[in-house]
């Protein structure tokens, strides 16, 4: 095997580059359940979805048989890496249902019925490896194939312990928290999928009153971190944009999302896909 000559001072001031780079997107969208995330992820460019739970029936989508272990899962990536498609986008659905095969997998190799059986905490380390393998075959098919990676999980609503604060509730990833870290620090955005609520004034007489939270049905993303959830973007995003692919891609082409959205979007996933 040929060997690369060192880099010398000269050489590497020839390569430095200027500007942001257009690559695929690796993109993070969790939420509420039935909220709408699987159709979020069908209306990407061309997409294919790797499906980890049975929720896929009343989505317009091109999928995978359903994935029952995580062998069948990097097979499906493997495929789509060497195989012969036109597909852009590939959505993984949902992540919480991923991790239960990885945790299946763990389990067989320390041949034990619970991964909170294996001593230490040490099962949830084990899973971070297998993670890793997921995440790496995923970057091949951004790097090497040009494709968008959409990766669907539910929320869950945790208890954060702030230093700075006292601790409080707020939303995030239904996956076990070093799986979670690694996740949300690999991709490009983490998007918390959400309704809008507004904040009435209610007088309950006696010079008192109370604010209570009224939805409007609008589902929306938000994009910047809060403290009632976990969220990030390395585009500058608006903080809050509709819960919609095609807004979420024209923002990234750094074109008006208004012009993108033509016809209303689909808004109902089943109830397995959420």
């Amino acid at each position: 095997m040929p060997t690369t000559a060192p880099a010398t001072p000269h050489t590497l001031m020839n390569q430095i580059s200027k500007g942001r780079k257009a690559r695929p997107r690796r993109v993070m969208l969790y939420g509420t359940h039935g909220i709408g995330k699987s159709t979020f992820g069908a209306m990407a460019e061309k997409p294919i979805f790797v499906p980890t739970e049975d929720g896929l029936a009343d989505i317009d989508c091109e999928s995978f048989p359903l994935a029952r272990s995580l062998g069948e899962v990097m097979a499906a990536l493997e495929s789509l890496y060497s195989g012969d498609h036109d597909y852009r986008t590939v959505v993984i659905d949902s992540l919480d249902w991923l991790e239960r095969l990885i945790w299946g997998e763990v389990c067989a190799d320390e041949s034990v019925e619970n991964i909170e059986k294996i001593g230490y905490a040490k099962g949830f380390a084990f899973a971070v490896d297998k993670w890793r393998a997921v995440l790496g075959a995923l970057d091949a098919l951004r790097s090497d194939r040009g494709m968008t990676v959409v990766l669907i999980a539910h929320a869950k609503i945790e208890k954060f312990e702030n230093p700075e604060t006292v601790p409080y509730d707020r939303y995030s990833p239904r996956l076990h928290k070093l799986a979670s870290a690694l996740v949300q620090e690999w991709a490009d955005e983490v998007l918390f999928a959400t309704y809008k609520v507004h904040t009435i004034k209610v007088d309950e007489g006696f010079n008192k009153a109370k604010h209570n939270g009224v939805s409007t049905g609008e589902r929306i993303i938000r994009t910047v971190e809060r403290p009632a959830h976990v969220a990030k973007n390395r585009l500058g995003l608006p903080e809050e944009i509709p819960l919609d692919y095609r807004v979420f891609a024209a923002l990234v082409r750094g074109e008006d999302p208004s012009a993108a959205v033509v016809t209303p979007a689909p808004t109902t996933d089943n109830a397995g896909a959420a």
